[in-house]
């Protein structure tokens, strides 16, 4: 590969992992503010933002393979619970940053595992994982033994960060399935590049 392609290759790819982790910290950063607001006893604002995390996470993998998806994952993570902290309340940062890191990292891993099945099945699966990792840690470490309401959970009284939770994972299986679209769609932009040898070969 002549020294001017390799050159710009690896400008290419600090842009795009750049553009990967800013992408991540104003994603987290979104929903760590939006979870405090409910949206009634089945949801809060940030189930609908989250999700794009891991479309960045699987994009990212996709183009640059899973060191660059864990390095935007670990420097998305830092910036994000460094603006948390200011943004929301120390436990919404600290919960919100172990849910984030267990499940991203899953996430890649998942992925890259099933990179050279079908286009669908490698974010299907991992965003999948990845939002059950999440939820369950969030929630259980963000709100469990915080003096929230109860709410009905069937028969049962429970408190409202469960039924938050439900709702949360219900959204995040919706997201799971609508952000193929776009995955879709970004499949020939986040094509991997050549091995430089293949290059040179040319």
């Amino acid at each position: 590969m002549p020294e001017g392609d390799s050159i710009r290759g690896r400008t290419l790819g600090i842009r795009g992992i750049a553009f990967g982790i800013a992408a991540m910290a104003v994603v987290v950063t979104a929903s760590n503010v939006l979870v405090q607001h409910p949206l009634g006893e089945w949801l809060t604002w940030g189930a609908l933002s989250y999700p794009f995390a891991f479309l960045v996470t699987d994009l990212v993998n996709r183009r640059f393979g899973p060191g660059g998806a864990r390095r935007v994952v670990l420097a998305g993570f830092a910036c994000a619970v460094v603006l948390s902290f200011w943004l929301a309340t120390p436990r919404i940062a600290a919960a919100s940053g172990s849910a984030f890191l267990v499940a991203q990292l899953a996430d890649v891993q998942v992925f890259d595992r099933l990179r050279n099945a079908r286009w669908w099945q490698a974010p299907l699966v991992s965003s999948a994982l990845g939002s059950v990792l999440d939820t369950a840690l969030f929630f259980s470490l963000a709100f469990a033994g915080t003096e929230l309401p109860a709410t009905a959970l069937l028969s049962w009284e429970v408190p409202i960060w469960v039924t938050w939770a439900l709702g949360d994972l219900a959204v995040k299986a919706g997201f799971v399935l609508a952000l193929l679209i776009p995955f879709r769609l970004l499949l020939n932009a986040t094509q991997p590049p050549p091995p430089a040898s293949a290059g040179a070969a040319a």
